[in-house]
């Protein structure tokens, strides 16, 4: 009887030739190149969405606090109340429409009728109607300074402040048509109903003598603030910016994040999202300044001087601006902070005086006795993750700020880069390390 016949190898299982090895290699290299190839596309759309979405996020998220924070809104107006090219046109409009509801024409003829009755010398009779010139010039004078006084004082700003907090529907009126109140679009102009501060206007003139202010008529209680023929367009795109005003910023940071994880190189697409985001906030502080200039060159002079017409801007978009700095600033921290955790020599350099600076401070804490024992020796094992936890508090923070600005981003930076020097002292005091250190001073002597 033969012995049974020893198994050899599967033929799927025998060592691959040299040919064959060369094959498979370069087969997984193709396959590799190919992933990496998918992954870098996805990665490149998913930051385009990221680049194109961002500043249409600063701006919807700008929107919706206006719309619906009334202090914020209230927070926006308020300056225009003490600021004199703003009060000047206010009372060069209040002043104009009383005086033209003084009839000083008749005035002067019924003087001339008084003159002739008190058989007054006829040269005088004929020439008392050139009183109607100086006249009308006294009244509005004396107008002026009562309208001036009124305009200037606090209670002016309280009534601005009021009129503007209850035309705070009015916003949300002009941006989504819903509601009822002071502010509100008129064919291709959008009005402020100053019914409210007109009234204390009128009652300090009539107080003052002036009854003809009491006739100051209801059509000539409006400002126009400004006047285009795209406001049934802004208003549809305001609609929608001010629905994705919570969304979007979610949506962007989630975009982002997804680049970062699909992309090969994380530490790299997370410097570019950063540099591009910084880009394209720079491009949105330029289309404001350039929206300025048009916003200028479609109001008319009279309807609102050029300087009241300029503060009415620069009041209305100073909290979209500083917005805008802000995702500025944070963008720069966030693509300085990915440089410096990358191969460059001079990242290195700083990670180095980094290290050493804290490590020396630990190793002094540890010798002269305050050790951190087994803490240190954690928080030294698991410096990446506390380092993660810390960079990651720090965004959420930000990202959870109630409209922080270059400021806060400079604090919250500054708390967290603070928070990383600590654990790392601390890490370094451990028991391990001060045993190490004084080992080390022992071999030395």
């Amino acid at each position: 009887m033969s012995p049974p016949a020893t198994p050899g190898p599967a033929p799927d299982d025998r060592p691959l030739g040299p040919g064959e090895r060369a094959d498979y290699d370069r087969l997984r290299r193709r396959e590799s190149l190919r992933g990496r190839r998918l992954r870098y596309s996805v990665t490149s759309v998913l930051l385009l969405l990221v680049f194109v979405l961002s500043p249409l996020a600063v701006v919807a998220t700008w929107a919706n606090s206006q719309v619906s924070d009334t202090d914020r809104y209230v927070r926006t107006v308020a300056p225009l109340a003490k600021d004199p090219s703003v009060q000047k046109a206010v009372t060069d409009r209040l002043t104009t429409h009383v005086v033209d509801n003084v009839d000083v024409n008749g005035i002067s003829d019924a003087l001339s009728s008084a003159l002739a009755k008190a058989d007054a010398p006829p040269g005088i009779v004929d020439k008392s109607h050139l009183l109607a010139g100086p006249l009308k010039n006294a009244v509005t004078t004396a107008v002026r300074e009562v309208i001036d006084k009124v305009v200037t004082s606090d209670e002016f700003a309280e009534a601005w402040d009021g009129a503007n907090r209850r035309a705070h529907a009015a916003l949300v009126k002009t941006l989504t048509g819903e509601g009822t109140s002071a502010v509100e679009a008129k064919g291709d102009a959008v009005v402020l109903d100053l019914g409210t501060v007109v009234d204390k206007v009128q009652q300090k003139l009539v107080d003052a003598g002036f009854e003809k202010a009491a006739k100051i008529p209801d059509t000539d209680r409006t400002i126009t603030l400004f006047t285009t023929d795209k406001l049934d367009e802004a208003q549809d795109a305001m609609r929608l910016l001010n629905t994705l005003g919570v969304w979007l910023p979610v949506i962007v940071v989630v975009l982002a994040a997804l680049a970062v994880w699909t992309s090969p190189a994380h530490r790299v697409t997370l410097v570019a999202a950063a540099v591009g985001i910084g880009v394209m906030m720079v491009v949105l502080l330029v289309g404001l300044a350039l929206a300025r200039r048009v916003y200028l060159d479609s109001v008319p002079a009279d309807v609102l001087p050029p300087d009241a017409a300029a503060s009415v801007y620069d009041t209305f978009v100073r909290f979209l601006r500083d917005g805008t700095r802000t995702v500025l600033v944070a963008a720069v921290v966030t693509a300085l902070a990915g440089y410096l955790y990358g191969p460059g020599r001079g990242a290195r350099f700083v990670r180095s005086v980094s290290t050493r600076g804290t490590g020396a401070t630990g190793r002094a804490l540890a010798r002269s006795g305050l050790r951190t024992g087994a803490t240190g020796d954690w928080l030294e094992s698991h410096r990446k993750w506390t380092t993660g936890v810390v960079i990651a508090a720090a965004a959420l923070t930000l990202f959870l700020w109630n409209h922080p600005t270059p400021a806060a981003v400079a604090l919250v930076l500054g708390v967290a880069v603070l928070v990383l020097a600590i654990l790392a002292i601390l890490g370094a005091a451990s028991t391990a390390n001060g045993a190490q250190d004084r080992n080390r001073q022992l071999r030395q002597e």
